[in-house]
């Protein structure tokens, strides 16, 4: 990439996930807004999805936007915030983009995310997006950028779920298309007619705050939010069973553009700014974290 930068002020998303205990959560407070540059005289020759941006003259991402601290929209200011939302940002930016004016955030719930990507709905998706060797077949991915757990959420008074081997018999809530549903499956950790699946994680909850499910399972950085949203009412228990490797997803066999992100997620290491990102969203009350070396395959 051949590249002149021009500085920028970037708002970094509002909510932080707090460490303290089980029940951390985001914070009240908006982060300080945070100098980003802006590269000019990109040149990814060999990208169609790259190409594709600059003659629509924007970037059109898949996000989340019901996962506090990483994906939320906000339906007041219409404004997305949150640590994915930030590492999507902060990858416009670096290809050419002005994250204030040119990009177009679409909302894809979890079972459409590679067909978006492939119709070219979306240019990329940042969203709790777990690397796995099936997706691989259909998109391809940048990074991993970060690493969480599968955990599981609960009612407040539940005593009888503590962890994975405790939901034999017990209403388990996930979203369609989501490896953390699949492992339950494929674990047989409850029965089959025991799983509820939605498009939405926030519908999960609702159930789960309704007494229509036992408990909802994801990555602990999700259920970390939706505890603190409901504080005193929900809780996150157990210790992570999984490793979920979260990935920028993409056009499958872009292996420019691949490239391209996983040399910004390096860049970002070295500069600080990933640590800049995580502090002011998911770490912004205390928790810690490392970014993960990225995956060249």
């Amino acid at each position: 990439m051949k590249i002149r930068n021009l500085a920028v002020t970037l708002f970094v998303g509002a909510l932080a996930l707090s460490a303290c205990g089980r029940e951390g959560g985001p914070g009240e407070d908006a982060a300080e807004p945070v100098d980003r540059d802006v590269a000019t005289d990109v040149a990814l020759e060999g990208s169609p999805t790259f190409d594709a941006m600059q003659e629509r003259g924007g970037v059109i991402i898949g996000v989340k936007e019901d996962q506090p601290g990483l994906g939320l929209l906000d339906p007041t200011t219409g404004e997305y915030s949150g640590f994915d939302v930030e590492i999507a940002r902060l990858i416009a930016a670096e290809l050419g983009f002005d994250p204030a004016e040119d990009i177009t955030y679409q909302a894809i719930p979890s079972a459409s995310r590679e067909q978006a990507i492939a119709n070219g709905q979306v240019d990329y998706y940042v969203g709790t997006y777990t690397i796995n060797d099936g997706r691989k077949e259909q998109i391809d991915f940048a990074g991993p950028y970060f690493v969480a757990g599968q955990d599981l959420l609960v009612r407040a008074d539940e005593e009888e779920i503590t962890g994975p081997d405790t939901l034999e018999g017990k209403v388990v809530c996930s979203v369609t298309g989501s490896t953390p549903i699949q492992r339950v499956r494929d674990e047989g950790l409850t029965e089959e007619s025991n799983i509820r699946e939605y498009q939405l994680y926030s519908e999960c909850v609702e159930q789960l705050r309704n007494e229509q499910v036992d408990a909802v399972t994801t990555d602990d950085a999700i259920l970390l939010g939706y505890a603190a949203e409901n504080e005193g009412e929900l809780r996150v228990v157990g210790e992570t069973f999984s490793d979920e490797p979260y990935g920028i997803g993409l056009p499958l066999d872009d292996e420019v553009l691949r490239n391209a992100m996983n040399d910004i997620l390096d860049e970002a290491r070295e500069n600080g700014q990933w640590q800049e990102i995580y502090d002011a969203t998911l770490g912004g009350s205390g928790s810690t974290a490392e970014q993960p070396e990225v995956d060249r395959y």
